[in-house]
């Protein structure tokens, strides 16, 4: 099973060309799946129908959501995919498989005053609030993904025209960013960055304050400190300033079609659960205002 593992994580990385943090849940899918088979006395080629429904079944008994279930399920029919293609199974076990499909949560949204509360927080005193308050107003700036924040280099920042320029083997994507943006990642990289990152090799843009690449738990921990201190009450994700970025643009009459490209949204479904924000949003103020609603 590991040979089978490692040549597809190859196969996730040169052919299919997919991000790092896409191959890294991929393969622990896969990973966490092989021992369940092995639990079984089972290899994974030798799979059924069946089988795979009780690996489901188990996942449901360690109290996994639909969609986790419905995420892991899409990860390993690529995998079975993959084993078809190079002749290592001769049937996929997913092909039949269905999930009851929940509706779609929308997410969470800050409004525009807990936005500024929020990105108050970092009061620029010291070297760490400064670095943090680039990294907040970057992210609010661009509705980019956590994941693509740490992985962002120096030269994907053009601070002269006010833009982020995010590029893949797949596609790439220009985002403008609000001057305050623009001012506090210049004030950064003059500043702060030469003094926390004293390797010359290293081209990441935001490292922690030891000049090491940042994790997604990392920064995770930061905005749940600053929401904290802003005496916030909402659940705070990774997302949640992307998620209000493209909710923020849609109420202010931006169009779905130029939200999904600053996104990087593939479909333009994906981009659409803003929109049921927004029409909830509406649909309450109406409710609740209008005379004849009551």
């Amino acid at each position: 099973m590991t040979d089978y593992i490692t040549a597809y994580k190859a196969y996730l990385l040169n052919v299919k060309k997919s991000s790092s943090n896409t191959v890294e849940s991929y393969i622990r899918d896969v990973h966490q799946y092989s021992e369940y088979c092995t639990s079984l006395g089972k290899s994974a080629e030798k799979m059924g129908t069946k089988d795979f429904h009780g690996y489901l079944d188990y996942l449901t008994a360690l109290g996994k959501s639909e969609a986790t279930k419905t995420r892991i399920l899409a990860s390993l029919r690529c995998f079975y995919k993959f084993m078809l293609s190079e002749g290592f199974c001769e049937a996929n076990p997913t092909d039949a498989v269905k999930i009851k499909r929940t509706e779609k949560k929308l997410p969470g949204i800050l409004d525009s005053n807990e936005i500024m509360l929020l990105l108050s927080q970092p009061d620029g005193t010291d070297y760490k609030s400064r670095r943090d308050k680039a990294m907040l107003e970057l992210l609010y700036a661009t509705g980019i993904k956590v994941s693509e924040l740490i992985e962002l280099t120096v030269s994907n920042v053009n601070l002269q025209i006010g833009i982020l320029h995010l590029h893949n083997e797949k596609k790439e994507r220009i985002v403008p960013m609000y001057p305050a943006a623009v001012k506090a990642i210049s004030n950064y990289l003059v500043n702060v960055r030469p003094v926390i990152v004293t390797d010359e090799a290293e081209d990441r843009l935001f490292t922690n304050m030891n000049g090491q690449p940042m994790s997604r738990q990392g920064f995770w921990k930061i905005i749940k400190h600053y929401a904290e201190t802003a005496g916030i009450k909402k659940d705070i994700t990774p997302h949640t300033l992307r998620h209000s970025f493209a909710a923020h643009l849609l109420e202010n009459g931006a169009q779905l079609k130029d939200i999904k490209e600053m996104l990087g949204h593939s479909d333009i479904s994906s981009t659409q659960v803003y929109a049921q924000f927004v029409k909830s949003k509406y649909t309450m103020a109406y409710a609740k205002y209008h005379p004849l609603a009551k």
